[in-house]
């Protein structure tokens, strides 16, 4: 029979978790909504049985609603133990619920009576929740890479990432390019909340003593919010800026935008509608109504240049080191910023 269940702290729990597989045993809908990444979602409960037995607690008490929980949770048992034992790795999982309670402890129970080794999260997702919200406040050594938009400031990340500097993809985790174009072509984004779970478990990777690249965005990128404190802390951190003209930017924005239809391209300009005034955005969709892309990203680009412009203005002085280039290329670009970064040392 199963003995006392073992329960770990936040941070035991995670430092285990790169070497054994972890079990969300909360709703398809809660896990969906925000998770610890890599886990893999094995319910107790599916969304309707789970506010069926929530009702049934409220209205006649924890027994009943646990008889109630018996019995919509037992057709399924057998499956759910069997792919727990599938993903077991050397016989342990690592299990957790909303607050590491009797959702977390019954699943446990069932993977013991499977042979398993269930280790769970003292406090559940809730405690792992308020661990990393603290340690995303955590001073660390960031250093900004900004610029005027379309400057391939997240293609110069990645190529610095290739060689071996440390860089977390903020607009790669939030699914998103920044801008009111930054939606086309990618996949629905996180909620606000499970970013910041990956933006966590991407910072748990580097090392404190290393600069940690990060792009320069606003406290939104799209419809996700970065936490507060993570963003204060990015706020004070240096800023190495790519100034560049519109002639060098367009080529980049209309190989990236061009192939969208004019609709969604004149449905994102509209986003933007009351900040470019009316006589700006009637000539934006004018021109994207011609097929004349160009004319229609160079006036964008003139509102967002302005823009840009202000919010650096208002850092810190000394706090910004602007780089004039002429190039488009990567490679070269990438190499001047990281010059740059020499004089910060």
């Amino acid at each position: 029979m199963p003995g006392v269940l073992k329960k770990l702290s936040a941070p035991n729990f995670l430092e285990l978790s790169a070497s054994v597989p972890v079990v969300d045993v909360r709703s398809p809908g809660e896990y969906a909504y925000g998770h610890i990444p890599h886990a893999v979602n094995i319910p107790l409960f599916d969304d309707i049985q789970r506010a069926e037995v929530g009702t049934v607690y409220k209205k006649e008490g924890n027994a009943r609603a646990v008889i109630r929980g018996i019995d919509l949770a037992a057709p399924e048992i057998s499956g759910k133990l069997e792919r727990a034992i599938s993903l077991a790795a050397q016989n342990t999982l690592l299990t957790y619920c909303w607050r590491g309670g009797m959702r977390s402890e019954a699943m446990a129970w069932l993977f013991s009576l499977g042979g398993l080794t269930p280790l769970l999260l003292e406090g559940g997702y809730k405690n792992y929740r308020n661990y990393i919200l603290n340690d995303l406040g955590r001073q660390r050594k960031f250093i900004i890479l900004g610029g005027l938009t379309g400057s391939g400031k997240t293609h110069i990340l990645r190529h610095m990432k290739s060689s071996g500097t440390a860089v977390t993809d903020l607009e790669g985790l939030a699914s998103h390019k920044g801008s009111a174009f930054g939606a086309l072509g990618l996949p629905p984004q996180p909620s606000s909340e499970h970013f910041a779970n990956l933006l966590y478990d991407d910072l748990s990777g580097k090392r404190d003593t290393e600069r940690i690249w990060l792009e320069d965005e606003s406290r939104n990128i799209g419809t996700v919010f970065m936490p507060d404190n993570f963003y204060i802390i990015m706020q004070s951190a240096p800023v190495i800026a790519l100034m560049m003209s519109i002639e060098t930017r367009l080529p980049r924005l209309l190989h990236e935008y061009a192939s969208f239809p004019a609709e969604q391209i004149k449905a994102s300009v509209m986003k933007i509608s009351k900040r470019l005034g009316g006589d700006r955005t009637h000539k934006a969709v004018e021109a994207l109504a011609k097929g004349d892309y160009g004319t229609a990203i160079r006036i964008t680009l003139e509102y967002y240049d302005k823009s840009y412009h202000y919010c650096l203005s208002k850092r810190a002085a000394g706090q910004v080191i602007y780089i004039e280039t002429d190039t488009d290329d990567v490679a070269l670009n990438a190499a001047r910023v990281k010059n740059a970064e020499e004089s910060l040392r």
